[in-house]
């Protein structure tokens, strides 16, 4: 998908605070939402983030804004979630993107000869955010080759990256109904047991953790039996938003064995709910994970020379802690860690491809997430298991607290952006959310 007049870095937008240096949502990225205004009987609908506004989505509908294949995408656009969105052709898409680009960079009063509603913007600081999509499927993959090797000799200090790690892109289907936007998450409770027990202990997790990791929603999918190829798989990914797929490690480390996470991980995970369309990404794509010499070539069916070419993404990830002392006393959030996606060892296509070549199917709304993204310097820790080294080396606040993992009250908040010269930065919003105690 080349890039077009939508990514101009010089296109001018009548929405002023989309023109602020380091907006997240300037013209040129114009990411899916779904969202209402602050009233019981409005009804949810899809909007496109531009600077601190929302532009609706169902209002462009009804007065007949656009025209040709964009009129009939907005319509589809405007629904209470984005799934059949994300059905719609290629195309229709690109005419979308390109008719409300053409409308926000216009003169702000009219469009195609139409006067411009006064209801077309809705201010973001005033709006209902809803989950984008109904997600039918949840999978994680663990495509950090540094994640996986750090975590592997903390548990297997002789043998860190299992022998199929640089074979097959390793994954486990999540719990898709545990996919929200919810800005609180209840601390799980769980069976754990510590090294010097003889046997497990039911409670609350001791060792709760999150994971910076990228999101990845399936447009248009495969029948079941059908096998999406490499050089297609990239056609099947709509868009990207940020993941913090939570991990209550003392859990995780008692049941993963023989089957994988299961109650360690299905208790919670928070999507940022901007959708930035692969459209959006197209300047910031780049060459695949350079493999290091000795390591083998993908098989056939996980070997694409464009996908090798520009199949990875250049995306800056960035998490934040803030402890309720540090609120308290009116400190701003800690940047604990800060990782490149372009450092994981397998592109998006390429889990595509791999997810469904036994022939299981993916369905419109589906989220694939990548795993933990970390690199290979120390300050490129995505997770505090990393960064503590499994609780060994506290992670110090600026209150004179320390973290081996995370306390009720903390408060994690996870950005992402791309930027690189001749583009114009684009973001992805913030994930957040804090622990809080199981309610008595």
């Amino acid at each position: 998908m080349p890039t077009n007049l939508t990514h101009d870095p010089s296109l001018p937008c009548w929405v002023e605070s989309a023109n602020v240096p380091g907006c997240d949502f300037p013209i040129q990225n114009l990411p899916f939402c779904v969202f209402s205004e602050f009233d019981s009987e409005a009804v949810p609908r899809g909007g496109i983030a531009i600077g601190d506004q929302i532009l609706d989505l169902a209002v462009c509908a009804d007065e007949s804004l656009f025209g040709g294949r964009a009129a009939d995408a907005v319509y589809v656009a405007a629904q209470s979630t984005l799934n059949e969105l994300m059905t719609v052709d290629g195309e229709h898409l690109s005419a979308l993107r390109a008719e409300v680009s053409a409308l926000l960079s216009g003169n702000g009063h009219t469009h195609r000869g139409i006067r411009l509603p006064r209801n077309l913007l809705y201010p973001m600081d005033g709006a209902i955010i809803y989950m984008p999509v109904r997600v039918g499927n949840y999978t994680d993959f663990y495509a950090s080759i540094h994640h996986a090797t750090r975590v592997g000799s903390m548990f297997r200090p002789d043998n860190p990256l299992l022998p199929n790690y640089k074979w097959v892109p390793i994954g486990y289907h999540g719990r898709a109904s545990s996919i929200s936007l919810k800005e609180t998450v209840i601390r799980p409770h769980g069976q754990t047991k510590p090294a010097n027990e003889t046997v497990p202990t039911f409670g609350p997790s001791r060792q709760l953790d999150y994971e910076m990791e990228v999101g990845a929603f399936i447009a248009r999918g495969n029948a079941l039996g059908d096998r999406i190829p490499i050089s297609d798989a990239s056609e099947s990914l709509f868009g990207f938003c940020l993941v913090n797929d939570w991990s209550a490690r003392d859990i995780q480390s008692w049941e993963y064995q023989p089957l994988g996470p299961f109650l360690s991980k299905s208790f919670a995970t928070n999507i940022s709910p901007f959708i930035v369309t692969r459209e959006a990404l197209e300047p910031f794509r780049i060459p695949a994970y350079p493999r290091p010499a000795g390591d083998p070539a993908p098989l056939d069916y996980l070997n694409d020379e464009t996908d090798q070419a520009e199949g990875g993404y250049d995306i800056q990830l960035e998490v934040y802690l803030s402890s309720q002392q540090m609120r308290d006393a009116g400190m701003a959030p800690m940047r604990v860690s800060h990782g490149t996606f372009r450092d994981m060892y397998w592109t998006m296509a390429q889990m595509v491809a791999h997810h469904t070549s036994n022939g299981c199917d993916l369905r419109p709304g589906d989220i694939i997430a990548s795993g933990t993204v970390s690199g290979a310097g120390d300050d490129e820790r995505g997770c505090l298991l990393e960064i503590t080294r499994r609780g060994t080396e506290p992670l110090a606040l600026p209150t004179g607290e320390q973290r081996q993992f995370l306390e009720d009250g903390d408060e994690v908040i996870m950005r992402g952006y791309c930027e690189r010269e001749g583009s114009v930065r684009i973001g992805f919003g913030e994930c957040r959310a804090m622990i809080v105690a199981e309610e008595s």
